[in-house]
């Protein structure tokens, strides 16, 4: 399949008008494979011209250009030719029957385990729309979107517009497919109303059109959805999920509607555009790839966020802020779409700053910046430094499947961080004016970067334009590095600045209490770079503290005596005082623990000393978001990764000593997220199975919390890899659990078994069967590379690189990127497996997002080794 280039599409806008899709889709007629797929699309020639429309088929049935048929042959790959173009409007039908999808590409179908209900929903980003219904798939190609669905009779159909069943169809009696939309009778009305009795074998549902937006958000959704609606604004919205998890959702359903309508006001206290779209529908989906896609008027979130476990607050403020994410991108990305794949992060950087900071300021979540810099923003900083890094808006994306490899921890957390400074730097008020702007400029139509930095010079006298060059052009994160020399009277500060972006921070000193407590004294105001020697009266500070408060992006670093007093004293930096209330508090430790995370990946801090800071704070820090933050790379990455074998028991019993120290604080009930955090670790972490064993024979932790299915199933995994667990021991749970979660934690227990039958088994099943879905393949790769187990399954390591490339070329992006990131054997850190790495990336046919995964996980592993080694 070809990938669109970025001249390509440009010389096909040139060309084409595209104005209206009209889409009927046929989900009763190919059973658990195929579905029916016919478009009509009115577009314009500008000129006489030769071009093209994609399409992705299972067979392409028939094509009709203004009456005339094409050759079905004549599909080249994913592109049909459209010749002999005259100037003026045309009209292309294309018939196809297309193939359901079990990645979370095109359209997923989904069967739930649990009652054998079946749902389907797309996801239709970059050139997924190719896999739906032929398009010219391409950004600022927007049009006005209509869908006529034909779905089982007893199923809601979701779309961008308002739904509404219109008919029926009696079994054997065919479908319309002429994309028109017409029906012989109406009913119903509302978002997804069902409307009338679904006495027909199937139902006809119709869209409202939508306004015009770009193809890659044309979106449905279909299945006995479980939905709970209601009106805000004067505008219907919902929120919908599987029915299986129905009671969940009716739980959770005040809180989600609650953060919704809160940020959909603060939002329209924020931007002069309403939002332009004529309802708001959240699903719920099975299996989805990302996070939530930003569909207008019917956003999809994975199901996860439908939560059938315990939590802890931070994951609720987690999907609180993916709400948050999610609704931004109705202005931007939707109402103002970026032009081509080089300005993403006028969609995702945008839409991440905008999240945390509405949330905060609309919401109970008043703590989202701590989050975000202990557990996004650590993404970042990790991709801005491996050889795969770009910058925030590069200066060309050649095509589609470059452009994908770009939706990651730069777009998404730096952007966000870059953004975060813009506003520190320029002030709200004119920021926010300069969006107001920019929206007012280009709704519903296209923008780049430069069209966005024209708005903002619009509001301010600052020099926006050098701003964007030299943050948003340039990759890499600079380095902050105080010096502090005493003098008399007081103390000196110069800052050692590496790297070229200027920085608009606050430095925070504290003073070290006689009871080893941290006071604060006062806030530095500082704009790097700068070769001012920055003098200051009084004795030098116990801790200096570079970006304090956290506004820029950047790594820190501390100066030796800061270093110490880190170390000693983390969790007695007090909370922001009213002299300095933007220093203090979680943010400022979250500052200081990244600093000593970074110190960690450069090989400036032994890990060992990490897990002693860990150890002696933890148990009395009480920000949630730090505790899980700091106990997931103390695990994830230093006790399995940076420490040596030989240490790796070692560093796991410090963890389970912090878990059993957060448990006997929390013992009296009085922090049940804490609690659970530490059951999650304990869980994780153990070496022995005495104590995971007692808790699943109790069904209990002891003063809780008791063992609900996620529980269950982590339990379960970590004494599958210790081997005090049988394959009838994960059947019974499965009976228990007869679920889609259940599902992948059998699956995941599997291959976590520690025996040979069980590894090759779990292989096959990645590797070998094409019919495993998104999810599963995760789980069983989750399940399979475990440290404890290196020696069973030593051979599979360099057996992982020709399989890995072979998989991707058969099965696609989704899977490729999942080999990738879950399925590469991280555990091995040797010099072995990273020289059959790069062997590997000498073969020229990798697909690209396979080829992006490998040389960041080649780079990590690189980086552990020099860990490892000093």
């Amino acid at each position: 399949m070809s990938a669109l280039t970025r001249n390509e599409a440009q010389l096909r806008s040139q060309v084409l008008d595209v104005h209206h899709y009209a889409v009927a889709l046929d989900l009763t007629t190919g059973g658990d494979d195929t579905f029916d797929s016919t478009v009509v699309i009115r577009f314009s020639a500008r000129a006489a011209a030769d071009t093209f429309v994609e399409l992705k088929p299972d067979e392409l049935r028939a094509a009709e250009l203004d009456g005339r048929p094409l050759d079905p042959a004549s599909l080249d790959g994913n592109r049909l030719p459209l010749t002999g173009l005259s100037e003026g409007p045309h009209e292309l039908r294309v018939d196809a029957r297309m193939r359901y999808s079990r990645t979370g590409e095109g359209l997923h179908r989904f069967t739930d385990p649990v009652d054998g209900e079946t749902y389907v929903y797309s996801q239709m980003f970059m050139d997924d729309i190719q896999r739906v219904f032929a398009a010219f798939d391409q950004p600022d190609l927007k049009a006005v979107f209509e869908f006529t669905v034909t779905a089982p009779a007893h199923w809601t159909v979701l779309a961008n517009g308002i739904t509404t069943r219109t008919g029926d169809r009696e079994a054997g009696s065919g479908g319309d497919r002429d994309g028109t939309g017409s029906a012989s009778s109406a009913s119903g009305g509302g978002t997804g109303s069902a409307g009338g009795d679904a006495t027909g074998s199937a139902g006809i549902w119709q869209s409202a059109p939508t306004p015009v937006i770009s193809t890659y958000l044309a979106a449905i959704a279909a299945g006995p959805w479980h939905s709970i609606r209601t009106e805000h604004a004067g505008l219907p919205f919902a929120i919908h999920c599987r029915q299986s998890l129905a009671p969940y959702l009716d739980a959770d359903a005040a809180e989600i509607l609650s953060i919704t309508t809160d940020c959909y006001d603060r939002y329209h206290e924020k931007f002069n555009e309403p939002y332009p779209f004529d309802s708001y529908d959240q699903a719920f989906v099975p299996e989805f790839n990302a996070g939530a896609m930003e569909n207008p008027g019917l956003v999809t979130f994975r199901d996860e966020f439908v939560f059938r476990s315990a939590v802890t607050d931070t994951e609720r403020q987690r999907r609180a802020m993916v709400i948050a994410h999610e609704m931004a991108h109705m202005w931007f990305g939707d109402l103002v779409t970026l032009r081509w794949w080089d300005d993403i992060w006028l969609n995702e950087s945008f839409a991440e700053y905008m999240g945390y900071q509405t949330l905060t300021e609309a919401t109970r979540f008043t703590g989202t910046w701590t989050e975000f810099g202990m557990q996004r923003k650590p993404w970042g900083y990790d991709a801005d430094q491996r050889p795969s890094t770009h910058p925030v808006a590069p200066d060309a994306v050649p095509d589609t499947a470059s452009a994908l490899l770009n939706f990651d921890g730069i777009s998404y957390a730096k952007g966000a961080s870059a953004l975060r400074q813009l506003v520190a730097w320029l002030g709200e008020k004119d920021f926010l004016a300069g969006i107001n702007t920019h929206f007012t400029r280009h709704k519903f139509a296209n923008a780049s970067l430069a069209d966005f930095v024209d708005s903002l010079a619009a509001h301010t006298d600052r020099d926006v334009h050098a701003w964007a060059d030299i943050w948003l052009r340039t990759t890499g994160a600079d380095t902050l590095t105080p010096r502090i020399e005493e003098s008399p009277g007081g103390w000196t500060l110069t800052v050692d600045h590496h790297g070229s972006r200027p920085h608009h921070i606050a430095a925070g000193s504290y003073d070290r209490k006689p009871d080893g407590t941290l006071e604060a004294r006062d806030t530095l105001t500082l704009d790097l770079p700068t070769d001012e020697v920055i003098s200051v009266s009084g004795p030098r500070p116990a801790l200096l503290l570079l970006n304090d408060g956290d506004l820029t992006y950047a790594k820190v670093r501390l100066d030796e005596t800061s270093v110490d007093t880190a170390l000693h004293a983390l969790s007695r930096i007090p909370d922001p005082s009213p002299s300095s209330p933007s220093c203090g508090g979680p943010l400022t430790r979250a500052v200081v623990w990244t600093s000593l995370r970074d110190m960690v990946r450069d090989g400036e801090l032994d890990p060992a000393t990490y897990l002693a800071t860990a150890e002696a704070h933890l148990p009395d820090e009480a920000d949630l978001a730090i505790v899980q933050g700091v106990l997931a790379f103390a695990r994830e990455h230093i006790a399995l990764r940076y420490v040596a074998p030989a240490q790796r028991t070692e560093a796991l019993a410090t963890l389970t000593a912090i878990a059993r120290a957060l448990l006997r604080r929390t013992e009296d009930g009085s922090d049940p997220g804490m609690r659970l955090a530490a059951v999650r670790v304990l869980a994780d972490s153990a070496t022995q199975p005495d104590t995971l064993l007692g808790w699943l024979a109790d069904g209990t932790v002891a003063g809780g919390p008791e063992l609900d299915p996620e529980l269950r199933w982590r339990i379960l995994a970590r004494l599958a890899v210790l081997g005090a667990v049988e394959e009838t021991d994960i059947e019974a749970a499965l009976a228990a659990d007869p679920s889609a979660t259940g599902e992948e934690g059998a699956a995941r227990c599997r291959a976590a078994l520690p025996t040979a039958e069980a590894k090759a088994a779990a292989w096959q099943r990645m590797f070998h069967d094409d019919t495993v879905s998104n999810y599963l393949f995760k789980a069983v790769a989750q399940g399979f590379w475990q440290p404890e187990q290196a020696e069973l399954v030593r051979d599979y390591v360099p057996r992982y690189y020709p399989d890995a490339v072979a998989l991707g070329a058969r099965r696609g992006p989704a899977i490729g990127e999942a080999a990738g990131h879950w399925a590469f054997p991280a555990h091995a850190v040797d010099e072995g497996n990273l020289e059959a790495g790069r062997t590997c990336l000498e073969n020229p046919d990798i697909l690209p997002i396979l080829r992006r995964k490998l040389v960041d996980q080649l780079d990590d592993l690189a980086r552990a080794l020099r860990v490892r080694t000093g």
